[in-house]
């Protein structure tokens, strides 16, 4: 994507999706990513990022999980080097990965998927949340600039659940919330709106709260 103004809120981003997840949510609208496709030239990419010095302010990895990328270290080091603020949307798959890159990163956005009772149903996997919770930690603990998201519908998360899981998040030092709508398509208005007494209390819990 040449450029995109909300995968990371405030920075002005060219966002460079990768093939390749190993869950199977049921509501991803990127369902052509899931698969890792043939190896692409990771050089016309660079080469685009090259052209955009001084027109933009970051690049995002987004996918897909970025994390499965097995060159993404080179390709986060590569943007950095020519000057851009680097970002990384995950849905925390692979701590260990994670913990190779941190450092290379200005950014995350990790998408938290349910609460521990609906997580595997989400995912289609599991012991999901196990991995998710442990990329958590490793942000926290590395004081990183992050923000956890969730993306909500009543049906897999009703709104009693979703305040029990930001208040945990809150708790435990997430500064940053965003509650994104689900919704039937990418332009699609989404299918249910939070109330405005639990909207009221994910903005008294958070330093920054964002509802998409």
């Amino acid at each position: 994507m040449p450029f995109s103004t909300v995968d990371w809120p405030g920075q002005l981003a060219a966002v460079v999706f990768i093939a390749g997840c190993p869950w199977r949510c049921h509501y991803c609208h990127n369902v052509e990513l899931q698969t890792r496709a043939a190896r692409y030239d990771w050089r016309e990419t660079r080469a685009f990022l090259e052209t955009r010095k001084g027109l933009l302010d970051a690049v995002v990895f987004s996918g897909g999980e970025p994390l499965s990328e097995p060159r993404l270290p080179q390709m986060l080091r590569d943007v950095r080097r020519m000057g851009y603020r680097v970002g990384l949307h995950t849905a925390g798959i692979y701590p260990l990965r994670l913990a190779d890159v941190l450092r290379h990163l200005d950014w995350v956005g990790l998408d938290i998927k349910a609460d521990a009772q609906g997580y595997d149903d989400i995912t289609g996997r599991r012991d999901s949340q196990r991995p998710a919770q442990a990329c958590l930690a490793q942000l926290l603990a590395a004081g990183a600039d992050f923000e956890c998201r969730v993306t909500w519908h009543p049906d897999w998360l009703s709104e009693t659940r979703l305040l029990a899981l930001a208040r945990e998040l809150a708790r435990r030092g997430v500064r940053r919330f965003a509650v994104q709508g689900a919704r039937r398509s990418p332009d699609a208005p989404p299918v249910r709106a939070l109330g405005a007494p639990a909207l009221a209390l994910l903005m008294q819990w958070f330093e920054e709260f964002a509802y998409r």
